[in-house]
């Protein structure tokens, strides 16, 4: 028998999760059945959308995440002892389940991608569903064309770095806002944007009419807020914009959401595209993103970087950290 533990959401967020929130459960696990794999978790993720996402599951509930762990027993001979995997189990340190053969929904459990001797936990970073995110958001929304002006907004986390890095290689000028004056230096002097802004201490508008003065035809927006409304208004006709999230308002009251400037007359002026998204939406593409992420990487073109935390125990200070941007690049915790 193996004892696991995981991670039991037991009430609602109410602004910021806290502590008392959760619940650590520990269980025996059953034997494995035919068809079944025993996996032990080696890296958790920790993302903007389990807060966002809290409201749709009636408590309690086992807290989701992508994870990467290493198969222990197995009775699916396409998942011999050793094999990692990628699945959405969740905060836990090991777990049963029965994986599936290809990736056809975010809770299928996969065979980690060929990473050509890079770290497994890229398989929830990189080249797992933030890369995803980065590439599908981007590219097919997007659609960037060679000398064009790109704006990213969380610029250093774990979907806007690769974005950013993503139009760089598309032959783009990229334009990005953060949160710190730390991770303005790293995405622009390791990262290699063209001008990145501490949204904090700078007058975004002005900034923005600074660094684009011929205006801003793709906006990769992580945010929301008024940040958002200010770089739609400097957008060119025809521009398009990829909404990926609004972390500025995942712990504000849904019903008493923070207000931003009205929209539309921009988006009806400059006939642009808005365009919101969630990944799954191009799930059976992912094998072609982890492919061309995987290649980047491995010549140098595109850089990752990593927030580690250790420890089972310290997987609510992780989440809670990277909610209040303390990550630069990808959030996880080693188990």
């Amino acid at each position: 028998m193996v004892k696991a533990r995981k991670y039991v959401v037991k009430r609602a967020f109410q602004g910021l999760p806290k502590r008392e929130d959760f619940e650590v459960v520990e269980s025996e696990l059953p034997p494995i059945s035919n068809g079944e794999i025993l996996v032990k978790t080696e890296w958790v993720s920790v993302d903007p959308y389990q807060r966002a996402y809290n409201s749709r599951y009636p408590t309690p509930y086992d807290q989701f995440s992508f994870q990467v762990g290493v198969v222990q027993d197995s009775k699916d001979p396409r998942y011999p002892v050793g094999t990692r995997v990628v699945s959405h189990r969740g905060w836990c340190d090991y777990y049963v389940g029965t994986p599936g053969g290809t990736e056809k929904s975010l809770n299928s459990t996969y065979k980690l991608p060929d990473l050509k001797g890079l770290s497994p936990s890229l398989g929830i970073g990189a080249v797992g569903m933030p890369g995803a995110t980065a590439y599908f958001g981007f590219l097919e929304i997007c659609k960037p064309k060679e000398g064009e002006t790109v704006v990213v907004t969380g610029a250093a986390g774990a979907v806007g770095s690769i974005v950013g890095q993503i139009a760089k290689i598309k032959g783009c000028r990229v334009i990005g806002f953060a949160g710190s004056d730390d991770k303005v230096q790293w995405l622009e002097k390791e990262l290699g944007f063209d001008k990145v802004f501490n949204y904090k201490t700078v007058d975004v508008n002005k900034a923005l009419k600074e660094a684009a003065p011929n205006g801003v035809d793709c906006y990769f927006d992580n945010v929301g807020g008024e940040i958002s409304s200010i770089i739609i208004k400097n957008m060119n006709t025809y521009g398009r914009v990829s909404v990926c999230g609004s972390i500025s308002a995942y712990n504000e009251d849904a019903l008493e959401g923070p207000k931003a400037s009205i929209l539309q007359p921009s988006i009806v002026f400059k006939e642009l595209k808005l365009e919101g998204f969630i990944v799954s939406r191009w799930i059976d593409r992912w094998p072609e993103a982890f492919a061309d992420l995987t290649k980047w990487i491995l010549s140098g073109q595109l850089k990752t970087r990593e927030h580690v935390t250790d420890g089972f125990d310290n997987i609510y200070d992780a989440f809670i950290g990277m909610l209040a941007g303390e990550n630069t690049g990808k959030a996880i915790v080693r188990i």
